[in-house]
């Protein structure tokens, strides 16, 4: 894929502060060009002679198709998929020259499309990312390239499957309802594949294996609405499937739930592996495709954010990838998140220079600053861009 080069990036004037500003969505707020535009403003409020880059970033969720179509081109598909609790929803592909189709599984299994009372791991299926796929197939795709995350699935994939043309059974033979409980009967599979030997990939935004501990449903399942009996539930489920799986999908790899990404969007990350594909960092994909580090080597200052940053920020999110590429380079690197909650020296550790939050900003959470990080987040951030200004600005 063709990347930005730095003659593209940088202003040629060597006056003032080279900014790059790189941030990911304020999920539930804000998409990623909003913030980093907001954060803009308030600089130039302060400094408007530095020359400030916007390269909004995805890490495999929400905002994935949007970013990589500003920086790949393209033809971007419309395609009608259902969402995880089978109701019509849009989709799209980018499909590139060179014959890559980029997906984003949020747009069919994504948690933002439902309400919290609709929340429910044990119910909701990934069968629309399936039609996203099959539909990339049939556009001609020779590489599908699915960014996963900010999924409201825990089925493993089966849904996925599904659409595909594989159909998880009963021990009668009858096929299994969606949904992640389903799967704790999965004892067959039917039918094959319908994929043209794609080479499959998933851009994933975390690198936890299917099972256990840090796996996808004790890890992920509470935001996804699943109660702790839910999460064992689901667990012992998804072993079951891992097992079927193995014994029965031709190519699928020995042990492939243990393989870092396998836990990614509720076990889709793990169906891809069965398939025959492999994980990659969705946010390595993302910024060799916008030239991150031609731009990165000529920035005197990051900026970089998110809605929340804490412990799993720096499990390969865009603020990880982003300060861990700025420390190599010795680029201080700022994060602006709506929350902060990872420690100091945990994120120094991670290349972090300092990090803001806009509930502080709006007075702490005792004076309604919750509410106003959600209710007014482009103001909070350009407040925040003006401090970093008189902060930063030589």
């Amino acid at each position: 894929m063709a990347a930005a080069q730095p003659s593209q990036v940088w202003a040629a004037t060597l006056l003032g502060m080279r900014v790059l500003l790189c941030p990911d969505k304020f999920a539930g707020t804000l998409p990623a060009q909003e913030v980093a535009t907001a954060v803009a403003e308030g600089w130039r409020e302060v400094a408007a002679g530095d020359d400030l880059l916007i390269r909004p970033l995805a890490d495999g969720g929400p905002g994935f198709v949007a970013v990589l179509a500003e920086a790949l081109g393209g033809r971007r598909l419309p395609v009608p998929t259902v969402d995880p609790l089978g109701r019509p929803a849009a989709g799209e592909i980018l499909l590139t020259d060179d014959g890559v189709a980029y997906l984003e599984s949020a747009q069919a299994c994504g948690l933002h499309l439902l309400t919290a009372a609709e929340r429910d791991p044990k119910a909701t299926t990934s069968y629309g990312l399936g039609l996203l796929v099959a539909a990339a197939v049939e556009a001609g795709a020779r590489t599908v390239v699915v960014g996963l995350g900010g999924s409201a699935t825990n089925d493993g994939g089966a849904g996925m499957l599904t659409a595909l043309g594989v159909t998880p059974l009963d021990q009668a033979g009858h096929a299994l309802p969606y949904g992640g409980a389903a799967l704790a009967a999965v004892a067959a599979l039917d039918g094959a594949p319908r994929l043209r030997a794609v080479d499959l990939v998933a851009a994933t935004d975390v690198d936890n294996p299917l099972l256990g501990l840090h796996g996808a449903s004790n890890v992920y399942g509470p935001q996804k609405g699943a109660t702790r009996a839910d999460v064992l539930l689901l667990d012992a489920a998804l072993e079951r499937w891992a097992a079927v799986l193995e014994r029965e999908l031709p190519g699928c790899p020995a042990g492939f739930g243990a393989l870092p990404g396998a836990g990614a969007a509720g076990g889709l990350g793990a169906a891809i592996l069965a398939l025959g594909g492999r994980c990659e960092s969705g946010i390595g994909l993302v910024t060799r495709a916008i030239g991150l580090d031609a731009a990165l080597d000529r920035a005197d200052l990051v900026i970089t954010g998110e809605g929340s940053f804490d412990h799993q920020s720096l499990r390969g999110k865009v603020v990880a990838g982003v300060a861990g590429a700025a420390r190599d380079r010795g680029v201080p690197c700022v994060v602006l998140a709506g929350r902060v909650s990872t420690g100091r020296r945990e994120a120094a550790a991670a290349g972090v220079t300092e990090a803001y939050s806009l509930v502080e900003h709006f007075g702490g959470e005792e004076r309604g600053g919750l509410e106003a990080a959600m209710g007014r987040p482009a103001e909070g951030l350009r407040a925040l861009g003006a401090r970093l200004a008189r902060q930063w600005s030589r």
